[in-house]
Formats: C-alpha cells, sequence, structure tokens
C-alpha cells in the first residue's frame, strides 16, 4: 500500500447548487441521486479520469433512512415505522450502521485518487477527521474523533462531562481511489433516529448502551458555516466544472433507484 495520505493537486470544490444543476430532475434533496453521485466520482478517481480530490457537501430535503453496503435491513430499521411514515430506506456504498438524513443534517464526501495505491484504512480516517476536527475546534466547539470514525462533542452535564456523537462517517476503498462520506448533525430532528432505528447491532465501546435521544447532539453551527469549515478544513478552493452525469444515471438504474438491490440483505 501507499504511503502517503494527501491528495495531490489541491482538492476541488463542489457545491450543492452546482450540483443541482447539473442533475436535472434530481435536485440536492434527492439522496438517491446523491449516493449514486458519490459512487461515480469514486469510478473516475478508480480509473484515473482525475487526479484531484473532490469535496462536497448536501443536505436531505426530507428524512430518509440510508444503510450500511452490508447492513442487514430487518435487523437496523423499524420497516413498519418508515412505512407508516413515508420515509424511504436506501443504500450506500460505504460500510458502517445506518444512518437517517433530513433536513439540519449536513452530509459531506471526500473523493480522493490514489493512482499509486490507497494508503491503510487507519491512516486514511486520520487524513479525512483530523483536518474536519481541527476546524470545528477552531469554532469553538469541543470536538474529538471517538470510536473508528465517530466525531463527538463534549457536553457538560449534571457535572459530569457526556460525549455525544454528531458525525458518523463510512469509507468505500478502490485499489485506486477512495470515498469518504459522512454526516454533520447540527439542527437535525433527533428524535426520528429512535422513531425509526433500531439500536445498532454493533457499538463503539464510548457508546455505552445508550439510546439515540441519549447519544446524539447537534452542533448548531448553521448550515452555512459548518459548511464554509468543512471546505476550510480540506482546503477546496477551485471549483469542479463537470460531474460524471452518465454514471449517475446508469448507477441509479443498477443501483440506487432498484428496491430489490437496497433490500438484497
Amino acid at each position: 500500500m501507499a504511503s502517503a495520505a494527501s491528495p495531490s493537486p489541491s482538492p476541488l470544490w463542489l457545491n450543492a447548487a452546482a450540483a443541482d444543476a447539473l442533475l436535472p430532475g434530481s435536485g440536492g434533496g434527492d439522496v438517491i441521486a446523491a449516493l449514486a453521485l458519490d459512487e461515480a466520482l469514486l469510478e473516475e478517481a478508480h480509473e484515473g479520469v482525475r487526479g484531484e480530490a473532490v469535496v462536497r457537501t448536501w443536505m436531505a430535503t426530507a428524512p430518509v433512512v440510508v444503510v450500511g453496503s452490508s447492513s442487514r435491513v430487518e435487523e437496523e430499521v423499524d420497516i413498519a415505522g418508515c412505512a407508516a411514515a413515508g420515509v424511504p430506506i436506501l443504500r450506500r456504498p460505504s460500510g458502517g450502521a445506518t444512518v437517517i438524513l433530513g433536513p439540519g443534517c449536513v452530509m459531506w464526501s471526500v473523493v480522493t485518487p490514489h493512482p499509486a495505491g490507497v494508503p491503510a484504512v487507519e491512516r486514511i480516517h486520520a487524513a479525512m477527521l483530523d483536518p474536519l476536527v481541527a476546524a470545528l475546534q477552531s469554532a469553538g466547539l469541543p470536538v474529538s474523533r471517538q470510536g473508528t470514525s465517530d466525531l463527538v462533542l463534549a457536553v457538560a452535564e449534571s457535572g459530569a462531562t457526556s460525549l455525544m456523537k454528531v458525525s458518523g462517517n463510512a469509507l468505500r476503498v478502490r485499489r485506486q481511489g477512495v470515498l469518504y462520506h459522512g454526516t454533520l448533525l447540527d439542527g437535525f430532528d433527533l428524535t426520528l433516529a429512535a422513531r425509526l432505528l433500531k439500536h445498532p447491532p454493533r457499538e463503539p465501546d464510548y457508546r455505552g448502551k445508550r439510546s439515540h435521544a441519549a447519544f446524539l447532539v447537534n452542533l448548531e453551527l448553521g448550515r452555512e458555516r459548518l459548511v464554509g469549515l468543512l471546505r476550510q478544513a480540506f482546503g477546496a478552493v477551485d471549483s469542479l466544472g463537470e460531474i460524471p452525469r452518465e454514471r449517475v444515471a446508469r448507477l441509479i438504474e443498477e443501483r440506487y433507484g432498484d428496491r430489490a438491490w437496497t433490500h438484497r440483505l
């Protein structure tokens, strides 16, 4: 494996409005298109189509449950509850446990080409999360890494400090490219997790079997400021001019828009 984890040249920025314009009819809240775009960008990185990393954010316009690539839907999701609430269930290309997205949950993605081969997984986590932690700390937030790929906020409660989760992240690795993406809870309706998700089958030690309600918290920075901090963290200045629309359309048809693919496990 390669020893370097930092992308070169400088990452490109794909803002949500540009993605909306370049994906006619999908909109930034179309989570199916957003997941397909992440994988399409990873395909390009793996194939050497683009030499720069791509950094982007987006937000779902309505609640949606997204299971990990190897998650078993019935094990992690209240399927009946989702049906009653009209909340769709989708599957993403990366691993990890199930999440629920929606307004107030900022999604972020970094797709990095590694033509000489990808670094070790822990080096990837560090290369992605450490700059983000530093950026959030610069805004005065006591944020740190916990577990494999979580970000937590130190919250004072009754004379003690609790580590509350504000970000969960996952990755998909190909031989010459990495997709790293995750959540940033900012003004999200946290009750949705308790209503629609089961307790995860696997959890980090620091969670201590806490319920969703006792484990999650919002950053409350505002979307614009969060996006600015993320862009600062990765030094994404220049804008990406094109997105792989044909790849996105193919992936929607083959995977992300296919209910059978989502519910295969």
